[in-house]
């Protein structure tokens, strides 16, 4: 059987044009850049999951009322473990947003957004970094 798993990713802006980024603790993936984010609990809805892990992997709290979609990621082969679909998530946080590393993330840091869109991330959350550009 192959389940698709259900995840959630969130892009947090400053306004100084920065991004919230992790450093995998866990494989697939260690030691790389990425998103905030991770698995929708059974009776969470990705806003829910997003908020969540949010704050889980950076301390960094936000309503799920100020994120905004920026759509559906679930091409096959974008996750080694399988099949994973993730619904993507922006957020605009304030100026001396005080973000820290804990749960699944190794060390966090605020990347220049445009920047960061042509790196290498974990997965294929350059191009989600590259929605939030249009979206903004």
């Amino acid at each position: 059987m192959n389940q698709t798993r259900y995840t959630a990713d969130v892009v947090a802006v400053d306004p100084d044009g920065r991004v919230l980024l992790i450093q995998r603790r866990w494989e697939p993936f260690t030691g790389q850049w990425a998103l905030p984010g991770g698995h929708v609990d059974p009776g969470e809805t990705s806003l829910d999951a997003a908020v969540r892990e949010l704050e889980e992997e950076t301390g960094v709290k936000v309503a799920w009322s100020d994120l905004t979609r920026l759509g559906t990621w679930n091409a096959a082969g974008r996750d080694p473990r399988g099949r994973y679909s993730t619904d993507a998530y922006l957020v605009r946080v304030p100026a001396g947003t005080i973000a820290r590393a804990d749960d699944d993330a190794a060390a966090i840091r605020w990347a220049d957004l445009a920047t960061a869109a042509r790196t290498s991330l974990a997965f294929d959350h350059a191009d989600i970094l590259r929605a939030a550009i249009r979206a903004l």
